[in-house]
């Protein structure tokens, strides 16, 4: 697992097209490694994420979200979400972040609950005829852990989690507690 320590200067292109800069020169990026489209665990998380959008970006946090999966995969379940999602199906930023793969990311009893739940939900959703069923074999594997990082404007890691199973990411209250006191957006 890499530990990195700053982030060096770089524009990522969202799946809608939009650039999004890494870090970002007027405000905090909670860079956010999720599994693969259609994820019901990632789906469920992230709608915790837009419920509380608003208090997020007032904190001065730029939300930047990073798939394993393809940018039409992700176009088929995520292009709803109001944040910013990158595809990354070569596993590049995962590399270089030590986003790492695992079985435990399944199998340790932690991510039952949410795996249970996001299943429920994604069931839901499907009934509702709201989103596509999750894929059963995703591209890229369904073994992927989430990591979550605070990167600051100057590119220093603020704050970083590796998740040791699927549902161990920031909460948004974690997150916000992270956020250096003072920053806010400008």
């Amino acid at each position: 697992m890499s530990l990195i320590s700053t982030v060096p200067p770089r524009t990522l292109t969202s799946i809608t097209g939009v650039d999004v800069p890494v870090p970002d020169s007027g405000r905090l990026v909670h860079l956010q490694f999720r599994r693969f489209a259609g994820c019901p665990v990632c789906t469920l998380h992230l709608r915790s994420i837009v419920a509380r959008k608003d208090e997020i970006e007032a904190a001065g946090i730029h939300e930047v979200i990073v798939f394993h999966s393809s940018a039409a995969a992700l176009l088929e379940y995520e292009a709803d979400l109001p944040l910013d999602v990158i595809a990354d199906p070569q596993r590049v930023l995962y590399r270089e972040f030590g986003v790492e793969t695992a079985a435990r990311a399944v199998l340790d009893p932690r991510a039952w609950p949410g795996i249970v739940r996001g299943v429920a939900h994604a069931a839901v959703a499907m009934a509702r005829r709201r989103r596509p069923a999750p894929p059963l074999r995703p591209d890229g594997g369904s073994l992927g852990l989430p990591a979550d990082f605070l990167i600051a404007p100057d590119g220093r890691v603020l704050a970083a989690k590796h998740g040791a199973h699927a549902d161990d990411q920031w909460s948004v209250d974690e997150l916000l507690s992270l956020a250096p006191v003072g920053h806010s957006a400008r």
